[in-house]
């Protein structure tokens, strides 16, 4: 009998299928226009996009504009690329457009879709970003439709590490901008670090379409973007407290592997305060609930941390002497990334590699909040709908599922549990033999670099060939990627979320022209792609008669979306294609969530040693393991995204108060009113309301004036006469002040002051803003607590940082007009002292940089270690008996050029 949702389901069909329906009458519009522009020439289309952005700029909207618009970059790529976009990549164009995600599985030619809202909305000449989860796919996307848009008139740029800033800002300004979500969240705050509106990167967040949405707004967005510089090197410390950590008895702390966290227990902390006092790291008498001890606890919890929560070859690599973190859900090395509050260095001492200094955070933002900037955001993925409900939450996201241009022939596989994980990787191995025999292209996917190398050591007893694809062997990515779909190709990889890979049946085509061209340059490009192809074509054949591209997962991610999007590697454009999980009970995710219960089911039903239980039931048991898990994380993130808008609020202002400033030629007035302000506050402090004259500190005040103020005034003669009250002192005290001022400008003269007062208030934000943010981050470390006292955290919170934010614009205020009131023209001989402390300065850094090199040289010129001998009358380079005694560490005197000890001098 079918439920009530089922049956409403068959007879008004879902949302999503309401939606698709909805979108069908623009498509068949789109298609209406097909013939008219196919009758085009390249030049008319090239005015079409002209005539387009004009009526964009007299006020006819985008919307309206849809099927001409899409209509014409349908045609312009298929003359560029020579690919005609299909209905559903229209649907899927037309989603984003509106500001949706757009659900597509693998193959659907995601890439071809983006350039169709892309286009349209580059119409209206604010600039268009198009987000990728790597560099790589930025250039490579970029280039590859840069030739549509380049063929409609329109300009595309694209954004990397370590570009120089003149091409960087030429890439902003371009029509359409590929980039990176780390690289747009950086230059954003770099951005907002500037002094002069000429260097700023970005224009206005306009319009974004995100590649791999679920991956960049879900899987990174745990991490805020933080830029930083370098504060104390505490590399002692951190050494010291690392060597304290083995020596912990087990029952000192206890692990919580479902939140992630470790804490010492009671005995633990008695353990550690005599290890600490031994070692000379806790003075005698003192204990860890000091409020001195501060610093201690959390380095020492910071040790314990990298010890028990983060494994190398897991959560890390070690690459030439540096700590590389992995990325959880790509399997791909985050270099330059590095964690925050001193883990990370916890971590290299662990490690035993150098200890790089702690960062002090300069400025920071969380992809949340950088990406709720854009006045329209959209985004793609093969993998949105099980977290539906936190993209329309967090960014006011619809998740559209776009049908597929074929339908999917992959089988999906029930899952097979086995009770250990010998017995499962045994069966792994055995199945994997079954469809290589056959032919079959095999990709094993597991959860990390170690389980990686453990199944490809036993692939390897097991006589199978096969490569491995980790963050070990990124370099090497694309070309495992491109044989991945061979015949009988068998391929390990860490997570594939994220890889922008599509795994072609019998090789890519592409790849294997690059690798005959670059063999045979002299053979014409046409005759090799015919020749490729036709072999392509058979080769094709035989991977879909052997039934295509056989997915075998190791494991169960905590996310559904992850294993969907391992999968759907499989079964592109209607191809066969079959998919199977493996697991265990000793699996971490079965092992965390309620394994015992599954433990118990397995022992009833008596299985044997290798037997496996295979049944829809338990494939449903284990979503719903995973559902509550996702629903977990995401009340996690949405935490913290409560508590980061606290922040983002106050960013927002500063960051406005900045472009202002920028703005404006002019911040006389800007410094004048903080000067009043001041002024207000100190007559305030020194002569309060409802006070008499006998009760006001005038002194206080004429001292307070010449200390913040830079004037000397008679306050206490004013304060004397008839019938002055405060609002007269204020009154005399800004005209004093300003006559000052403008002594000062004509000093200097107008456009010097304007420039100076100009960069004293951005210089005085961002010092201010600085020292707000370490403030902030100690707030949000310790206001947990206040839970304790049954007082909400984040109300505490938020009542604490608008009073920290307070005392941050009163502070800017009184610094300000400190500075101002003390900036002075340089005497001449001020100036002559100030040019020979710069040379003397110059000179010592030369010699510095001259020692630096002189070492570099003489380390590059090795030395002997011994004084090498004199050459004897009679030498002879072919005698050894005439040679003396030479050094060990000299030039052996047979001319070899190898030192004596390597060569004649060898101990045998």
């Amino acid at each position: 009998m079918l439920g009530i949702g089922t049956l409403a389901k068959k007879v008004f069909g879902t949302p999503n299928d309401r939606k698709v329906k909805a979108s069908r009458p623009l498509v068949a519009k789109i298609n209406a226009l097909e013939e008219e522009f196919r009758a085009l020439s390249d030049d008319q289309l090239r005015a079409k996009t002209e005539e387009f952005k004009k009526r964009a700029a007299e006020g006819e909207s985008l919307d309206d504009m849809l099927p001409e618009a899409f209509a014409n970059c349908r045609e312009g790529a298929r003359r560029a690329i020579g690919l005609r976009a299909y209905d559903v990549q229209l649907l899927g164009g037309i989603f984003l457009h509106q500001g949706n995600i757009a659900e597509m599985k693998t193959g659907e030619g995601k890439t071809l879709v983006a350039t169709f809202p892309a286009y349209l909305n580059a119409l209206s000449g604010k600039g268009v970003h198009v987000v990728t989860v790597n560099d790589y796919l930025a250039k490579r996307d970029a280039e590859w439709m840069s030739k549509v848009y380049g063929f409609l008139g329109l300009t595309t740029g694209v954004v990397h590490p370590g570009q120089d800033d003149m091409s960087k800002k030429q890439a902003y300004r371009c029509d359409i901008t590929y980039a990176t979500n780390n690289e747009l969240g950086f230059d954003y705050l770099r951005d907002n670090m500037k002094s002069d509106l000429a260097d700023l990167y970005q224009r206005e967040h306009n319009f974004a379409i995100v590649d791999e949405v679920d991956s960049i707004l879900i899987d990174e967005a745990r991490t805020p973007l933080i830029i930083s510089g370098p504060s104390q090197d505490r590399s002692d410390l951190y050494l010291a407290i690392d060597k304290l950590i083995p020596s912990l008895p087990e029952d000192a702390y206890t692990i919580d592997e479902k939140q992630r966290s470790v804490t010492f227990t009671e005995e633990g902390n008695e353990a550690l305060e005599q290890l600490l006092h031994a070692n000379g790291l806790l003075e005698e008498g003192a204990t860890l609930y000091d409020p001195e001890s501060t610093t201690i606890v959390h380095h020492v919890n910071q040790a314990l941390r990298a010890h028990k929560l983060f494994l190398k070859d897991q959560q890390y690599i070690v690459r030439n002497g540096e700590v590389v973190l992995i990325d959880e859900f790509t399997g791909r090395m985050m270099s330059g990334r590095r964690l925050s509050e001193g883990l990370h260095q916890a971590i290299e001492a662990k490690e035993g590699v150098q200890i790089q200094p702690e960062n002090v955070t300069l400025a920071q933002v969380t992809f949340q909040n950088y990406f709720r900037l854009y006045n329209r955001l959209s985004g793609m993925t093969g993998t949105a709908m099980t977290e539906a409900e936190e993209f329309q939450e967090i960014y006011g996201l619809g998740v559209v599922e776009v049908p597929t241009n074929r339908p999917i022939a992959r089988k999906d596989e029930d899952d097979a549990i086995y009770r250990t994980a010998r017995e499962k990787y045994e069966a792994i191995v055995e199945e994997i033999k079954v469809a290589h025999a056959k032919g079959q292209p095999v990709l094993v996917g597991t959860t990390s670099i170690e389980k990686s190398e453990l199944l490809s050591q036993l692939l390897t007893q097991a006589g199978l060939p096969h490569n491995v694809l980790n963050a070990r062997h990124h370099e090497q990515e694309a070309q495992i990627v491109a044989e991945a779909g061979k015949l009988g190709a068998i391929t390990i990889a860490t997570n594939m979320a994220g890889r922008g890979t599509d795994i072609k049946l019998g090789g890519n085509v592409e790849m294997k022209v690059m690798e005959a061209l670059a063999a045979n340059p002299e053979v014409h490009p046409d005759t090799l792609r015919e020749k490729i192809e036709a072999e392509h074509a058979a080769a094709e054949a035989a991977v879909k008669e052997a039934g295509g591209l056989f997915v075998l997962a190791t494991e169960r991610h905590e996310s559904r979306r992850i294993d969907n999007q391992l999968r759907g590697r499989s079964g592109r454009q209607g191809d066969p294609g079959r998919s199977s999980f493996f697991l265990s009970l000793e699996d971490d995710l079965m092992r965390i969530f309620g394994s015992d219960r599954l433990d118990k089911v397995l022992s009833g039903l008596g299985m044997k040693e290798g037997e496996a239980i295979v049944h829809p039931w338990v494939n449903k048991s284990l979503e719903r393991a995973q559902a509550k898990v996702e629903g977990r994380n995401f009340d996690m993130r949405k935490n913290v995204l409560k508590f980061d808008d606290v922040m983002n609020d106050q960013r927002k202002l500063i960051f406005k108060q900045r472009r202002e400033i920028m703005e404006t030629t002019d911040v006389a007035e800007i410094a004048q009113d903080m000067r009043y302000e001041v002024i207000e506050d100190l007559v305030t402090k020194y002569m309060p309301p409802k006070t008499y004259a006998d009760q006001w500190d005038t002194e206080g005040l004429k001292a307070a004036c010449r200390e913040q103020l830079g004037v000397d005034v008679p306050v206490d003669e004013w304060a004397a006469e008839e019938g002055v009250d405060d609002e007269h002192i204020i009154e005399r005290l800004e005209q004093a002040t300003d006559a000052a001022m403008a002594e000062k400008a004509a000093a200097f003269g107008d456009d010097n002051m304007r420039l100076i007062e100009k960069q004293i208030l951005l210089q005085t934000i961002d010092g201010k803003w600085r020292d707000h943010l370490l403030r902030m981050e100690h707030l949000r470390s310790v206001i947990g607590f206040r839970g304790y006292a049954q007082r909400d955290p984040l109300n505490e919170y938020k009542n604490e940082a608008f009073g920290m934010f307070e005392a941050l614009l009163d502070g800017l205020r009184e610094e300000v007009t400190t500075t101002l009131a003390r900036v002075r023209p340089m005497t001449e001989e001020e100036r002559q002292a100030q040019i020979a402390l710069l040379q003397q300065q110059m000179a010592a850094q030369q010699q510095q940089v001259d020692a630096a090199v002189h070492e570099a040289e003489a380390a590059l010129i090795e030395e002997p270690a011994e004084a090498p001998a004199g050459r004897l009358p009679g030498f002879d380079e072919n005698d050894p008996s005439t040679w003396g005694n030479p050094a060990r560490n000299a030039p052996c005197p047979c001319g070899s050029g190898k030192k004596f000890k390597h060569c004649h001098g060898e101990i045998a």
